[in-house]
């Protein structure tokens, strides 16, 4: 038989013939992975694979076993329409449409003889969410395959077209098919014939919504930003079916954007996580633009993945991922789970770094997160930390500065500039990463207005130790002395260096990573320089209403704020 074929890669070498039409082999028919969508025209009845008979249409995802199928023909139009089935052995041309309605999620398979008007209604019509199969780069084509006997596979012409319907072909253009042989030849030929012919079918992919390059094309509510960035996007009814109603069993949790639902996709029967924004929840459309422009593009195996988004009657929801281990701060701060190793914490500080690196360096622009924290870092199966809420998040290019805005983030991890600047920059991210270092090995968090002064400030607690000599001290006690002392110190050391009063102090992501990695030393740290350069920001009349706005996080008369 042949198919019609969109697929991830065009090397499809370890694919075998016969019943798996060149598409997949024993091993990987069915895995979700394949990420492959086909429209099988199929002579061959194969009970293994549910074939319906040897004469059939059918629609293909990830697997040879039809997700629908239908007998090759057509139906006739008006009021007494009736069904006249076509041999795919017949040897005759015959035309096929395929055409996906992106916003619908319906794919529709139209057959007729060569020269009729397409026939008012599909033979084949399928829900289907090809959204999840296409990644960043997809390929069109056709595959074939051949059985005992020798066959040929005749396409006579094919057009495609993305967003709209493809243009009808001049028929008479285009070239007859070959000769089939006089009655006389043997019957090896006849039954060659029998089998391969039907391939010389007249293919039209018509309205196509079938994504080529993943530039993300919406049929509704279509706006400027969304033309060249973003994910895909769900039909509300899908998350609303995903999630049983957004009840709240399926509940996880509620972030800056609004409540977060655990949810499973009926078709490729993922698990995901919906955030979907509330209505009292003071960020709105602005912000939540932001996060789709900001991370619709972003590929990276130390980030939260966004599958895509929804917008409904002005509900608000993205799709993310699911992390089964949910957030790390749980695992930091709630001390009935378990606690987790120096090497598996350790191997989470350099999965953020690299995270964070690739946002503020290895990206074509520049991504500044505004809110590192362990709350925003989750743990995936494997325990693997990934970046995630981007909600806070602005995209500026390299060549140009960040655009002024009003303080955010989450008090503990504010670079002391913030509060005069109000620009977020690649340093004020490493200053939030130097209070994330910290908060990982000492298992607090940057302000606990519940301890004593010596200790409500993380940053001037681990300083004093260090200054002290004792830095040893300030390691999470649920480690009980488990841990490589020279990584201990080293984390803690650079969390300092991270956490610099100073923005020209601080060292880049790159830097961290090659820190972390053993590639490149510690910069070495000066506590007077530390003091000095935090006194020197408390001058500023903004930085002192800042502080002052927080009366019970923060005091002037912090350890670092006195003489030593």
């Amino acid at each position: 038989g042949i198919a019609f074929v969109i697929s991830p890669s065009r090397d499809l070498s370890r694919a075998t013939g016969a019943q798996y039409l060149g598409l997949f082999n024993t091993s990987n028919n069915g895995n979700l992975t394949n990420r492959i969508a086909a429209v099988e025209l199929d002579l061959i009845q194969n009970t293994d694979l549910g074939d319906i008979n040897d004469n059939h249409v059918g629609i293909d995802i990830n697997s040879l076993k039809s997700i629908k199928s239908y007998p090759a023909g057509y139906f006739t139009a008006g009021a007494g329409s009736r069904f006249l089935n076509l041999s795919l052995s017949s040897g005759d041309p015959m035309q096929m449409w395929v055409e996906y309605d992106g916003a619908k999620k319906v794919l529709n398979v139209t057959l007729s003889p060569m020269g009729m008007a397409k026939p008012g209604a599909p033979l084949l019509s399928s829900t289907v969410d090809l959204s999840n199969i296409t990644m960043e780069t997809m390929y069109v084509g056709f595959s074939s395959s051949t059985g005992t006997f020798t066959t040929s596979h005749v396409i006579l012409g094919w057009s495609f077209k993305m967003n709209g319907t493809v243009q009808p072909f001049d028929l008479s253009s285009l070239p007859s098919l070959p000769r089939r042989g006089s009655t006389d030849k043997s019957r090896t030929l006849v039954i060659c014939l029998s089998i391969g012919v039907p391939a010389a079918v007249l293919l039209m992919a018509a309205g196509a919504m079938f994504i080529v390059r993943r530039r993300i094309m919406f049929s509704e509510l279509l706006e400027d930003w969304e033309q060249d960035y973003g994910p895909t996007r769900f039909s509300y009814k899908e998350l609303f079916k995903a999630t049983k109603g957004f009840r709240e069993k399926e509940f996880l949790g509620a972030g800056g954007f609004g409540k977060v639902y655990r949810g499973l996709l009926s078709t490729s029967r993922m698990e995901v996580a919906i955030k979907k924004v509330s209505h009292e929840s003071r960020q709105g459309m602005r912000e939540f633009v932001a996060e789709i422009v900001s991370i619709g593009r972003l590929r990276h195996r130390s980030l939260v993945q966004l599958l895509g988004y929804c917008r409904r009657k002005g509900e608000l929801l993205l799709v993310y991922d699911f992390m089964h281990n949910g957030s790390l701060d749980k695992f930091l701060f709630d001390q009935a789970r378990p606690a987790l190793d120096w090497n598996l914490r350790y191997r989470i500080i350099k999965d953020v770094a690299s995270g964070l690196l690739y946002l503020h360096e290895e990206w074509e622009q520049v991504v500044v997160h505004r809110d590192i924290k362990a709350s925003n870092v989750l743990l995936d199966s494997e325990f693997n930390g990934k970046l995630g809420d981007f909600g806070l998040a602005r995209l500026y290019d390299h060549k140009t500065g960040p655009q002024t805005t009003h303080v955010v983030g989450t008090m503990g991890y504010i670079a002391p500039e913030l509060t005069s600047t109000s620009k977020a920059t690649k340093a004020t991210d490493v200053f939030a990463f130097g209070a994330f270092l910290l908060e990982v090995v000492c298992g607090r968090r940057p302000i606990e207005t519940q301890l004593e002064a010596e200790e409500m400030i993380l940053t001037d607690w681990v300083l004093e130790n260090w200054m002290k000599r004792e830095i040893l001290n300030v390691v999470d006690p649920r480690l009980r002395g488990e841990y490589v002392v020279e990584e201990v110190e080293l984390v803690l050391l650079l969390g300092l260096n991270c956490s610099h009063p100073s923005p020209i102090a601080r060292p880049s992501m790159r830097l961290v990573m090659q820190i972390l990695d053993g590639d490149s030393p510690l910069p070495e740290l000066s506590s007077d320089d530390f003091i000095a350069s935090l006194q020197q920001w408390q001058q500023f009349e903004a930085f002192d209403n800042f502080i002052t706005s927080y009366p019970s996080s923060i005091s002037r008369e912090s350890v670092l704020s006195g003489g030593r």
